[in-house]
């Protein structure tokens, strides 16, 4: 097809991120309404042991990003997981993955409209009920909305503008943690600090409990951010693995760093009613009100400024990560064609608009920061399950590929990293893992029915076979979670009996996944037509 005029709609994604864009990118997904609220919700769950809970938090995400890592580099295209689905699986699971990763990033930008609204509260009050959890009112609903349109219009900028706004942005959202825990470090010396106090007592088992319930992992997720610019780098080959991994050890050092800040700045009497009733002038803004509370005025002022900038910045870039999921979703024709639509500056602007409109949806059922949280958390460690599959998979059927970053003893690591991502799952409980599996379930059943009744495909071409796993897979998870005494199941398995079955299923569900999976002949003839899929506008 000839190329067009340079005064007709471009084609193609600009190649324009480098690998501070890209690792940036990763970091400011990672650096936002979790360094707000995680130290104070952690603390809460698991005492003075919630500074492991971060380093727990940073291996496991570690471990499943180092699976990412080598598969990014693989798949060099904008919305590479929708991708990578394909060549494991199929058509089928990538189609069906492909929206189950928007589901996962579409709320986020929401999450982070929130963390805005919840702190403003402090000074603004209105924006957040008083009674409750901390749900919006129709004013905090209305300025969330708004926040989000926000974030879409900027998301409409060249990438390489947008990029650099962002390096701007995360410059300031790595400096004012680091300023802030070393602050509430130093001015807590030489008064009873609470970081050795045991009120109440508390269990090992709120290390992990606190993963996904303090939203831990959920500030960990941003990793995958580069993954999706892919299409965007000159190089990413070599740029998406040290983006991927150098996010998640900056990140790592930033939280932690915080949370020991926080520790240290609780007196003995706030924690008067024990940990889980932590309380303390200002908690709904946790770090601004122990700045207060220790006479360091200067500190909170900058921390209600940053109230806006770290959310904001994180809200920005998961829209534009999810824009490309959208993009690529569309370019697999998993979806609309229009959603592969440029503008001038080569942005996929109907897909942003979609990501403000669902963003908006969400948070109707969703209304405060904790409860959107943990469906954010269970969405996405279920999407980065089959990260380690895809993994496993390309190993076996396509052991002789050149790969820029190969992820050593992968037989043993790919498995640890599945495991991780479904004990996650069960750690976030029985109630949010039935909203997301009915989500699922629905989804499935609207997207099958369309598939066969509407467009009348036959079966054969579906792929039921290839995803025939995720039944077991997902089935398994949720009575694993309705058995358990995690967030509202039966209790029949106490915590670290929930761990021993989760982990022996989810090595189950591997082997079930590995003999479902594309034969060697299948993915190399998948590999070889993702690598033409036409370019945005190209498309018949």
């Amino acid at each position: 097809m000839p190329r067009s005029s340079p005064a007709a709609p471009p084609r193609q994604l600009r190649r324009d991120a480098g690998i501070i864009g890209l690792l940036f990118a990763s970091t400011t997904s990672m650096i936002g309404s979790g360094w707000l609220f995680g130290a104070f919700h952690a603390a809460k769950i698991a005492g003075p042991l919630a500074v492991w809970s971060w380093v727990a938090g940073a291996a496991i995400i570690m471990l499943i990003a180092l699976c990412f890592a080598e598969l990014g580099a693989l798949f060099p295209r904008s919305g590479a997981l929708v991708h990578m689905s394909h060549a494991s699986h199929g058509e089928g699971l990538g189609r069906i993955w492909g929206w189950m990763l928007f589901l996962a990033y579409v709320p986020v930008a929401a999450v982070e409209a929130e963390a805005v609204v919840t702190y403003a509260n402090n000074y603004l009050p209105g924006l957040v009920s008083t009674t409750g959890e901390g749900a919006l009112t129709d004013t905090g609903f209305a300025v969330c909305a708004a926040l989000l349109l926000a974030m879409a219009a900027v998301n409409l900028l060249t990438v390489r503008l947008l990029l650099r706004v962002n390096s701007a942005i995360t410059w300031w959202k790595i400096a004012v943690p680091v300023l802030t825990a070393l602050a509430l470090i130093a001015g807590s010396v030489g008064h009873r600090s609470a970081l050795g106090a045991d009120p109440t007592g508390y269990r090992a088992s709120g290390i992990f409990l606190a993963l996904p319930a303090a939203g831990i992992v959920f500030s960990y997720l941003g990793f995958r951010t580069a993954i999706d610019l892919a299409g965007e780098s000159a190089n990413p080959g070599r740029n998406i693995p040290i983006a991927v991994i150098g996010s998640v050890i900056l990140g790592a050092v930033v939280y932690v760093l915080l949370q020991v800040g926080f520790l240290a700045a609780l007196r003995p009497e706030d924690l008067a009613h024990g940990w889980a009733r932590l309380d303390f002038p200002g908690a709904m803004g946790p770090f601004a009100g122990l700045a207060a509370m220790l006479g360091m005025s200067w500190l909170a002022a900058i921390l209600y400024v940053d109230a806006y900038v770290s959310p904001g910045g994180t809200g920005l870039i998961y829209v534009t990560g999810g824009s490309r999921i959208l993009y690529a979703i569309g370019e697999t024709n998993a979806g609309p064609a229009w959603l592969t639509l440029l503008n001038r500056d080569q942005v996929p602007w109907l897909a942003v608009i979609v990501m403000w409109v669902v963003g908006v949806v969400f948070l109707l059922p969703f209304p405060a920061w904790q409860l959107m949280v943990n469906y954010v958390t269970s969405i996405t460690v279920l999407t980065y399950g089959l990260g380690p599959v895809t993994l496993l998979v390309l190993r076996r059927n396509l052991p002789e590929m050149r790969r820029t970053f190969r992820l050593p003893a992968a037989s043993v690591l790919a498995p640890a990293a599945f495991v991780c991502s479904n004990l996650i799952m069960v750690w976030t409980g029985f109630v949010t893992n039935s909203v997301l599996m009915g989500i699922v379930a629905v989804g499935f059943l609207a997207y099958a029915a369309w598939y066969h009744l509407v467009r009348r495909r036959p079966a054969a071409a579906f792929g039921w076979r290839q995803i025939a796993w995720l039944l077991p897979w997902f089935g398994g998870m949720w009575v694993i979670s309705a058995l358990s005494a995690i967030g509202g199941g039966l209790g029949w398995l106490r915590f670290w009996q929930a761990a021993g079955v989760t982990v022996a299923w989810s090595l189950v569900v591997v082997v079930l996944a590995l003999r479902c999976a594309l034969s060697a002949g299948e993915t190399t003839a998948m590999m070889a037509r993702l690598s033409d899929i036409p370019l945005a506008g190209d498309i018949p």
